[in-house]
């Protein structure tokens, strides 16, 4: 088998490239954005791209060219059933209601007044999202009726921006009080005020809908669970930060007394849904049931590299490095 690796540094395609090395599996570096890209990987048995959500080129291409490659026979990663629904919690919301799967209560609307009669009517605090977005960003508590109103004003006004300047400062900001950022972080976060990622110049404002999820108290930290061809597992703590109710981004972990029902949850939903890869973040309501936040193909892996070890399908437990990469590669080879 050969494999068409579209290589980004500091992507899951640097550890591609070097199990493909260490293990003598033909490759080649293709360049996916070039026009003829469809013909470059014409001698290739699979092609992989982890493709980012931050970066608009990928957004652009990605999935077509993925998806294009897929229906032609070519063996892909991210496929079609992994990542359709990947960096849209509202598709998400769909899908893991669709397979009655235990995710937070979520609620969409694309009707302003039926928003609006909602607001009026339903319990808070709440969380607000954008479809769109990582490790917490437009991610908001909303505590109030006023605030609620207030954000559906927005999402059926002007909008809102991809990138949030002053929350950008705020993180970095929080994480520099926690000893997680320097001050040179710090002054990076005032200059994104004035001047915004290449990203979020380029992607459209987030209007004509607005999304919801129940807050679930109690909870000092999430669970994610890692999720590779339904075979593979690992899982790590991730605490909450300090006045604030989010753990992703928080560069808090622990790996200790993982609950196993997450795991047998995450293998269940994970081979039910067919994914290659899939990271779950888990919260447990006031009954200690798993709840699913949200899902995603592509995760950070600072945290989840130091676990130490993972679970079968089998829900037996091997103690020793987990590199998802090497699962991800292998279960396509």
């Amino acid at each position: 088998m050969k494999i068409a690796i579209h290589h980004r540094k500091s992507s899951f395609s640097d550890q591609w490239i070097e199990y493909c090395e260490a293990h003598k599996i033909d490759y080649k570096i293709v360049n996916a954005f070039d026009t003829n890209i469809i013909e470059q990987i014409g001698d290739c048995d699979a092609f992989i791209w982890h493709h980012h959500h931050n970066r608009f080129k990928d957004v652009l291409a990605a999935k077509k060219i993925l998806f294009a490659l897929e229906h032609a026979g070519v063996k892909v990663f991210p496929d079609f059933k992994t990542s359709w629904h990947f960096d849209d919690k509202v598709a998400q919301k769909y899908l893991l209601e669709a397979i009655d799967a235990p995710l937070v209560p979520s609620y969409v609307f694309y009707d302003k007044t039926q928003a609006l009669d909602w607001a009026k009517k339903t319990t808070y605090p709440k969380v607000f999202k954008l479809k769109g977005g990582a490790g917490a960003s437009n991610v908001k508590l909303v505590k109030s009726y006023s605030q609620a109103i207030a954000l559906i004003n927005i999402a059926f006004g002007r909008g809102f921006a991809q990138f949030s300047r002053l929350g950008s400062l705020k993180e970095r900001f929080n994480k520099f009080k926690s000893g997680k950022d320097t001050l040179i972080g710090v002054l990076k976060g005032f200059a994104r005020i004035f001047i915004v990622p290449e990203f979020a110049k380029k992607h459209p404002v987030e209007k004509g809908y607005i999304y919801f999820q129940d807050f679930i108290k109690n909870n000092d930290f999430d669970t994610r669970v890692v999720v590779i061809n339904g075979e593979f597992a690992a899982a790590e703590k991730r605490f909450v930060r300090e006045g604030d109710f989010r753990a992703s981004g928080s560069g808090m972990f622990s790996y200790e007394n993982i609950d196993i029902n997450l795991i047998k949850v995450a293998f269940e939903v994970a081979n039910k849904l067919d994914l290659q890869s899939v990271a779950f973040d888990f919260i447990l309501d006031e009954n200690d049931k798993p709840m699913i936040i949200e899902i995603s193909y592509g995760f950070g892996i600072s945290g989840i590299s130091k676990v130490p070890g993972y679970w079968d399908s089998s829900l037996n437990w091997h103690k020793g490095k987990f590199t998802p990469q090497d699962f991800m590669l292998r279960s396509l080879l």
